[in-house]
């Protein structure tokens, strides 16, 4: 097989690359190792910032989020037993849209199949061979047959576990990683979620998070030990623990639990984000801890970053923009840690913490609920920052 742009890996990354670089006459080929079924089943957190609801819009994809989605203008911070209201809108004119990350997939799949695009579905042992010179290749096999794509340039859009970042050579990456000694557990309930919008709560047993898949739908989560075995954690218990760290500020109907499991936390960087002609975007280059909400975001920014470099090359044979995709997608990215890493401090409860560790979260807190000026810069991070 012959295309332009070989993609691994239809996560929204590999897809909305797939998808721009079709808006700009350019053809690429995606391959995927997972069902078209699983990655559009696969549960995964869905806040959008401002401006990639704008861009799944403007490029023709945003039809059933529009209809479908939840469009907050802020959220809430509860701490000292009080619900706090940030009103994003009004700090800096833009919202969040909560739509969940596998309905972005879907409507992504069906635009690409829909155009005509190419994704190869339940393929293995993929390997990626001479991105140093002008035509690197593909391996892969499908069906228990060898197959080969020959292309001009290969997005690494395959996951954090994936095999581009691996196929980098030896010694040329610098990895910058920070494992939390904290996780997250994780449920989904029938039942609406207790508030409008979302609520980051501070509690003396830990961190909790309240938010939503639908109006009828709570997506709910409660700090945990980052080792805690699930068996541990009957519906009952977590329900009381749900409670417990929402202080009586709101009611928390209870309803049935659809699924329920508990995620580590981490911080990781790669850098470089590209060798000769192989190009890294999303978790294959980077993973921030989901109290931020930047994952899906920074995989979305670096495709647009990498898109418009392409169709530079291809219209004009200009390299700068392919040349400098890395330091540009990196600046986002530490800006993205910086952020995530500052939410995950503030809000969870950490194993050596001192007293006055606790005094000065609730400080900082209480300064951002009360300060314009606080309140103001989470707005302009947690809604996206400028994305030209």
């Amino acid at each position: 097989m012959r295309t332009q742009v070989g993609i691994i890996g239809a996560g929204p990354a590999g897809l909305m690359l797939s998808h721009l670089l079709h808006l700009a006459g350019i053809d690429s080929i995606i391959i995927e190792n997972r069902s078209r079924d699983y990655i559009e089943q696969r549960i995964r957190a869905g806040l959008i910032e401002q401006w990639a609801t704008d861009m799944l819009v403007e490029t023709g994809v945003g039809e059933r989020m529009n209809s479908e989605a939840m469009f907050h203008d802020g959220n809430y911070l509860c701490f000292n037993g009080e619900l706090h209201h940030l009103n994003f809108r009004k700090l800096v004119g833009k919202g969040i849209t909560i739509y969940g990350q596998q309905e972005v997939v879907k409507d992504l799949v069906d635009r690409r199949l829909a155009d005509g695009g190419q994704i190869l579905f339940e393929v293995d042992n993929v390997s990626v061979h001479d991105v140093d010179g002008k035509t690197p290749k593909i391996m892969f096999r499908q069906d228990g047959k060898e197959q080969e794509i020959v292309c001009d340039f290969i997005g690494g859009c395959d996951g954090f576990h994936g095999i581009c970042r691996p196929g980098f050579p030896d010694g040329l990456l610098t990895f910058y990683d920070r494992e939390y000694p904290f996780g997250w557990l994780g449920i989904l309930s029938e039942s609406p979620p207790p508030k409008d919008e979302l609520i980051y709560s501070y509690h003396d047993r830990g961190f909790a998070l309240y938010t939503m898949r639908s109006p009828t739908l709570a997506r709910l989560y409660i700090q945990v030990d980052y080792d805690e075995d699930i068996k541990n954690w009957p519906d009952d218990r977590i329900w009381e623990e749900l409670h417990i760290r929402l202080g009586g500020t709101c009611k928390l109907q209870e309803g049935k639990m659809l699924q329920k499991g508990v995620t580590p936390m981490r911080s990781f960087v790669c850098e470089p984000m590209q060798h000769g002609r192989l190009f890294l975007a999303g978790d294959s280059a980077h993973i921030v801890p989901p109290t931020g909400a930047k994952g899906m975001n920074l995989a979305l920014a670096d495709v647009r970053v990498l898109s418009r470099a392409l169709t530079e090359f291809y219209k004009t044979g200009q390299t700068a923009r392919l040349d400098g995709y890395s330091d540009t997608c990196l600046k986002r990215v530490w800006k993205a840690q910086r952020f995530s890493w500052w939410m995950t401090q503030i809000f969870h409860r950490f194993p050596d913490e001192l007293p006055f560790d606790h005094r000065r979260q609730l400080a900082e807190l209480d300064y951002v609920a009360t300060s314009t000026a606080a309140a103001t810069a989470l707005a302009e991070n947690y809604t996206g920052l400028p994305i030209d």
